[in-house]
Parts: C-alpha cells; sequence; structure tokens
C-alpha cells in the first residue's frame, strides 16, 4: 500500500532548506527528527547514532524525553534498536511489545508506544545508527513511510561521514565510522608501514542527494545506464579488454547486472521519492551491500564486489568523472587500499611515495605481489571489506610480517610500531655494514648470496645489499607490466639494460614463466581445472615455439660477447630440456648465419620445481650446466598443497623430514656431478631455513634483496660443518627427534647465531 507520493518530495525539500542552515550540529538533528515526526504522522522520531564502543546512543528525539538525550543506548543486538543495527534492515512493528528483541528503556518515557518502524543509518552498507518513529496506536507503516526514513537516514549517514557530529559526541565516546579498526589477513611482502589511506578507486562522494526536477534524474539515469551498458558490450565484443585492465569474467558480471531491470527499478523508484540519481544509485547499493554481507554464499558475497564496482561506475557516469586510479596527489606517506589491482598500476604510483599495500584480494603468487615484492613494498592481503571501511587520508598502520592492519590507529599503536620501524632501521643499518664483508661461515665456508630480480628497478639492490649477483632473474614481469606483448627489441633492450647494470656479475635469465595463476590480458588464455599444474612455463613455450624463440633471440643478442645464463621452468621431463636447447642451437645458428655476435660463454640450465626430475637427475644433470631449485611450486607439489590457498597453504611444513631429504638429494646429486646448483625459492630468503639449507649441503642462494642482511648475518655466526653433524642425523627414518623446525630453533638459541 503506498500513499501519494508528495509526502517523501515535501519533506526532501524541507530537509534541504534544514542542511542549508549556518546552525549547529545538535540543532540541525533536533529539526531532522521534528520534520520527520510531522511527514508520517508519528508521536516520536529518534536518532541512535552508533559509537565507536559498539553503543547506540540517542541523539536525538522528538516525543520522547528530552533528558535521554545523549544518555539513553543499547548495544548492537540490544532490542529492537541494536536488532536493527546488527542485521542491517529495516523493522515495521505494529505491536513492538509483542516482539521478543523488545527492550524497554525506562529513561526515555516510551512506554505508551506500540507501533515502531525502524531503518539503519547505512554509508557504503555500513550501519552508522538508526532511525525510528514511534506511534501509540496499532499500525503498519506504509511503504513511503518507510522510504522517507531510509533517505533521511542517508542525509543522517553524510553528517555523520562529514564529521559534523563528532562536536556533540560525549566525551571519550567517539563516533563508530572514526573508531579502530584491528584486521589480520594474509602477510604478502614484509615490511612495516605508517602512513595515510590513498583509495585505489576513491569513491566519488555524492552531496547532492535531494532533486529539483525528478523526471530530469531519471533521463540522466536511462543516459548514464544506457553509456555503461554500451561500453560494456563493445568491450565484450571486441575482445580488447586489455585496456580496460579487466577480465572478461568480471564484464560478464557487469553486463548482467547492468541490465538487471529489478536494480534498476529501485534506483528509479528512489529518485521517484525525490533523490538526485547519484544519490538513488548510492541508496540502493548500500541497501543491498547490506543484506549481502549478511550472506555466507561465497558466490553472492564474490557478486557483492561486481555490484559494488557497477555501481561506483554508474555514479562516476553520471557525475562526469574519469575511471580510474588519481596519483597525481600522492601524499608522501601513501599506503593503497583497494579491492585489488594489476601490476602495472601498482608501478603507475611511483615507487617513492607508496609505504605499503592492502588488498581485499590478493595472493602470495598474484602479479601485483610479486612486482610487489621485488620493489619492497610492504603488503597485506585477504581482508574483507577494507575498502568500505577505509577514507582516504585515514591514519593506516601495515604490518607485512604479521598480516595485520590498523585502521585509524589508537596513539599507544601507533608509537609502538613507530618503535618497531626505529628498531627495523637500526637493523638495517646493521645488516648494510655487512654489505661488503664475505658471506663466510665461522669455519670457512663460502656460501653465495645473490638475489631475485624481475625489473629494472630491482638491479640498484645489487650494490646496496652487496649481493654476488642475480640468481633469479623473472623475465615475464616485463610482460606482466605491459599492455602488449613486448616487441623482440624491447625484449633484448631489457636484457641488455639487466646485464649492463650487473656489472659483470653473473645473471641467471629464467624463460617466460606465464600461464598458471600468471595470465597476461593480452594473450587468449584457457580455462583449465587446475592452471597451477596446466598449460604454462615451458610446456607453453614449447607448444608455442615463435613466442620462446623470439625470447630467446632476444636473449642471446643482449648477451653478445658477454656470459649468458639461461634456465628453462616448469620442466618435468629430460626432454623437455632438449628439445628447448634445441631450440636454443637453432637460434645460435641463425645469428651466427646472419653475422650477429653471440654470447662468449652460454650455460643452459633447468629450474628444478617438478617432483619428477628427482627421479631424472642422473640423467638431467648428465645435460645441464647448471640447476636451480624452485622451491615454492616444489613444495606446493611435492605436498599437493596450493601455495594460493590459504586453507592449505600452511598445512605442511617446509622443514620437515620428507622435503628436507627431497632437498639433500638434489644438492648431493648435483654436487656428485659437479653440476652448480642454487635454491632461489623463499625458503633461501628466510635465516632458520637458509640456515637449514646450508646444513644439508646449498653453497649458492639466492632471495629477495631484503632477506639478505639477515641471511648473511646468520650464516656469518653458524659452524655449518658442526650443524650438518646435528641436522643430517635427524634425517634418518628411525631417529626419535622429527619436528625438525623446532630442532633448529633449539640449536640456534644454544649456538648463538643471528636469526
Amino acid at each position: 500500500m503506498r500513499s501519494n507520493l508528495a509526502g517523501p518530495r515535501l519533506l526532501l525539500r524541507r530537509l534541504r532548506e534544514v542542511m542549508a542552515e549556518p546552525i549547529k550540529a545538535q540543532e540541525r538533528l533536533d529539526k531532522i527528527v521534528v520534520l520527520i515526526a510531522a511527514n508520517v504522522v508519528a508521536e516520536v522520531c529518534s536518532v541512535y547514532i552508533l559509537r565507536a564502543d559498539g553503543v547506540l546512543e540517542l541523539y536525538a528525539t522528538e516525543g520522547l524525553k528530552r533528558e535521554a538525550v545523549h544518555q539513553a543506548s543499547l548495544r548492537v543486538g540490544q532490542g529492537l534498536v541494536g536488532l536493527i543495527a546488527a542485521e542491517a534492515r529495516p523493522l515495521n512493528l505494529p505491536n513492538a511489545r509483542a516482539h521478543p528483541a523488545f527492550a524497554y528503556l525506562p529513561e526515555t518515557g516510551e512506554e505508551a508506544y506500540n507501533s515502531f518502524l525502524g531503518v539503519p543509518i547505512l554509508r557504503a552498507g555500513r550501519t552508522l545508527g538508526v532511525l525510528v518513529v514511534q506511534n501509540q496506536s496499532h499500525r503498519t507503516y506504509l511503504e513511503d513511510e518507510v522510504e522517507a526514513l531510509q533517505t533521511t537516514a542517508m542525509v543522517i549517514a553524510e553528517m555523520v561521514a562529514a564529521g559534523e557530529l563528532e562536536a556533540i559526541a560525549q566525551k571519550d565516546t567517539g563516533l563508530d565510522l572514526s573508531r579502530p579498526i584491528h584486521a589480520t589477513g594474509v602477510a604478502l611482502a614484509e615490511g612495516v608501514g605508517l602512513g595515510h589511506v590513498v583509495l585505489h578507486e576513491p569513491r566519488v562522494v555524492v552531496t547532492n542527494l535531494i532533486a529539483e526536477d525528478s523526471e530530469a534524474e531519471r533521463q540522466r539515469l536511462d543516459g548514464a545506464i544506457n553509456r555503461l551498458r554500451l561500453s560494456i558490450d563493445d568491450l565484450l565484443a571486441s575482445g580488447d579488454i586489455a585496456a580496460t585492465g579487466e577480465h572478461r569474467e568480471v564484464l560478464e558480471a557487469y553486463r548482467m547486472f547492468a541490465y538487471d531491470r529489478g536494480w534498476t527499478r529501485k534506483i528509479e523508484e528512489a529518485i521517484r521519492n525525490g533523490l538526485t540519481a547519484e544519490a538513488a544509485v548510492e541508496k540502493v547499493q548500500s541497501d543491498m551491500r547490506a543484506r549481502m554481507l549478511r550472506q555466507t554464499d561465497p558466490y553472492l558475497r564474490e557478486r557483492l564486489h561486481d555490484l559494488d564496482d557497477l555501481a561506483h561506475r554508474l555514479i562516476r557516469e553520471l557525475m562526469g568523472r574519469e575511471h580510474g586510479p588519481q596519483t597525481s596527489e600522492l601524499p608522501q606517506d601513501a599506503i593503497i587500499v583497494a579491492r585489488n589491482m594489476g601490476a602495472a598500476e601498482l608501478l603507475d604510483y611511483g615507487r617513492d611515495r607508496i609505504r605499503g599495500l592492502v588488498l581485499e584480494e590478493g595472493g602470495p603468487t598474484s602479479h601485483v605481489t610479486i612486482v610487489g615484492r621485488a620493489l619492497g613494498i610492504p603488503m597485506v592481503g585477504q581482508l574483507d571489506d577494507i575498502v568500505s571501511l577505509a577514507d582516504a587520508g585515514d591514519a593506516i598502520i601495515i604490518d607485512g610480517e604479521a598480516g595485520e592492519v590498523h585502521l585509524r590507529p589508537a596513539q599507544d599503536v601507533e608509537h609502538a610500531y613507530a618503535e618497531k620501524v626505529r628498531f627495523r632501521a637500526r637493523r638495517q643499518a646493521q645488516y648494510r655494514r655487512l654489505r661488503n664483508k664475505p658471506s663466510v661461515t665461522k669455519d670457512g665456508i663460502e656460501i653465495s648470496l645473490q638475489m631475485n630480480a624481475g625489473l629494472l628497478v630491482d638491479l640498484p639492490h645489487l650494490a646496496e645489499a652487496g649481493a654476488a649477483g642475480v640468481g633469479l632473474f623473472r623475465t615475464e614481469l616485463q610482460f606482466m607490466v605491459a599492455s602488449a606483448f613486448p616487441r623482440m627489441r624491447e625484449q633484448q633492450a631489457q636484457y641488455e639494460q639487466v646485464l649492463a647494470a650487473a656489472e659483470g656479475k653473473p645473471v641467471t635469465f629464467r624463460s617466460l614463466d606465464i600461464g598458471g595463476d600468471k595470465v597476461l590480458p593480452y594473450l587468449r588464455s584457457i580455462q583449465e581445472e587446475n592452471p597451477a599444474m596446466g598449460w604454462r612455463a615451458l610446456r607453453l613455450g614449447l607448444d608455442r615455439p615463435g613466442l620462446l624463440r623470439t625470447q630467446l633471440r632476444a636473449l642471446l643478442k643482449a648477451g653478445a660477447g658477454r656470459d649468458l645464463k639461461v634456465m628453462f621452468p616448469m620442466v618435468a621431463e629430460v626432454a623437455e630440456f632438449m628439445r628447448a636447447k634445441d631450440l636454443v642451437e637453432r637460434e645460435l645458428k641463425h645469428l651466427r648465419r646472419h653475422g650477429h655476435a653471440v654470447p662468449e660463454n652460454l650455460r643452459l640450465g633447468v629450474m628444478i620445481e617438478v617432483p619428477s626430475l628427482l627421479f631424472q637427475l642422473e640423467e638431467l644433470l648428465h645435460q645441464v650446466d647448471f640447476v636451480s631449485v624452485g622451491s615454492n611450486d616444489l613444495f606446493q607439489f611435492f605436498c599437493a598443497a596450493d601455495r594460493g590457498n590459504t586453507r592449505v597453504a600452511d598445512r605442511f611444513d617446509t622443514m620437515s623430514r620428507g622435503f628436507l631429504r627431497a632437498l639433500k638429494k638434489i644438492v648431493d646429486a648435483a654436487n656428485v656431478a659437479h653440476v652448480p646448483v642454487t635454491l632461489c625459492g623463499e625458503l633461501a630468503g628466510r635465516p632458520l631455513e637458509a640456515m637449514a639449507l646450508i646444513g644439508l649441503g646449498f653453497r649458492d642462494l639466492s632471495m629477495s634483496p631484503a632477506a639478505l642482511g639477515p641471511v648473511k648475518a646468520m650464516l656469518r655466526s653458524l659452524d655449518a660443518g658442526r650443524l650438518s653433524a646435528r641436522l643430517l642425523p635427524r634425517l634418518d627414518p628411525g631417529h626419535p627427534e622429527t619436528d625438525i623446525r623446532d630442532f633448529l630453533k633449539r640449536y640456534a638459541a644454544e649456538m648463538d647465531i643471528a636469526l
């Protein structure tokens, strides 16, 4: 049942007048509740605002006792008002006393009222308070009256967001919107950053809520929706998705929602009730977000992200704003907060001002994580709804070691982390003093410490950290940050710059490792049941030899007259390496035939990351010039545990006896064959694990630049021979001690080894 539609529009006009008056916050709220009570013919209208301590405090009322304002309160979940705040949905009751959640507040004098209508005060789906009307008679409120309250709640939400109500908050009881939030996600890249929030996709703040002409607003909406639909249709029809940075699946979801009549009807209804087109989109999306956040189905929650993105795009279309990150005015201490982002987008920000990156999604192997880690940016991922909880300019702390984020931190937390940053700086200064010290254990064993890299910006770390060379150069990063497939000359120029920057130190180039989780947006990908073990890396290169040969030619030309090391990833059989080696020979013949110089000393190797190679080591080592252990993939395949899956990623220990035996098998076989062996996975960069690797017999380790100092400090305090004598017997099946990690910790403490 509906009443005359003039009611909501008249209310909005009067609300606009109240909002324009130069009056204090309390007086404005008092006028708003009087307006609402008159509009819906209610005897009571009350506003409850959510405080930082989880309490809903009465901030204004018409009809209840005035002395109860700022005195009466309920906790979230307590009473009808608390229930609305907890569930973020309206409650319309003809007999409130009969509801099981009813709670009586004697200080308000509300005992005389029976009917009850309450709506949540929402902003971006987040509850900031509750707006209530009550009557003595038993009645069910009309749809228009519910709409009127929801629209008014939007106005009050903007008052809260603008900080207007902070002036009338009781001492030591700040509002919920400004409360400190501590969230724990997944640590993606180590380091600590203190700074201020920069939203990667900044929300457009809708300040014009109330429409002058509803029909004109409806036409604006129609035009914006048609333009949005057309842009999505054009992208999908052309297949040129790379220019937008969006994947096809996301665009398909956008198209589904953009053509959904139920969604557009709700927006049109809000416009008919007096909202501007952009305010109507914001209202409908906030209502839907609040409902969908209560869903436990992961599919529905994922669709919420798609709806959020679509609504933001539509608001931008309505307001004539460009879509995409605004990077022109970054603060000096920017911490980027995003749902997700591409590797190239991160590079657009400029490294000198970024102190951290916080993602709602993002995993350890995502493109942006790989690039962020290479740039030394602290990162935390898999933090639900962090984009909605954060506002641009909020103070924020990111702890990339513990996987924690502190949004709007309390002063004592900020002081504690500032001290932690100072402590880390002192430790880094100590490590820098080790830069020119030899990487030699206490018993005189030299350990070569090299660094992993993938971009030109990584190369200055070679000298800064005192690395012996680049043990792993991930060539795919150049492809991941490019908007189109790099041509042969572009690849050659990159490799020449890398070799020049290395200044004679060895560089091991890994051939293109794409596929699986590393999908290039400009290459058509295929859907696979298990992409990590699918068509990727060398498998893809051998099936598309033109792609691999282009890269090999670029590498060979870049290495002309120099030493050049190239290794191939994801080799499962020796025959695959032999096929790759044949392609190299063909490219060498081609270059010589056309008078091009070739590398003076070319060495070809294999990355051992597929367990099947453990049973072909003798044949493999007879064919290669060197091997490198990719411990990240080797471990996930060894344990059948996807390292990007948080349910199983930490289920198995890299220091398990079985895996250490496998690593020992590799290093022993390489030593017998006199073939150099390096380990370049994440194991090498953690001092405790690096200590174990040295105990197993590894003498060449490659790691992130930031890990070189801590690992060097460890090995210089280590007697490698003594460790091996204690460690190796514990790998035997009959040894009673099976917890190798615990043994290593105790051993390090006993021998005063710097970890």
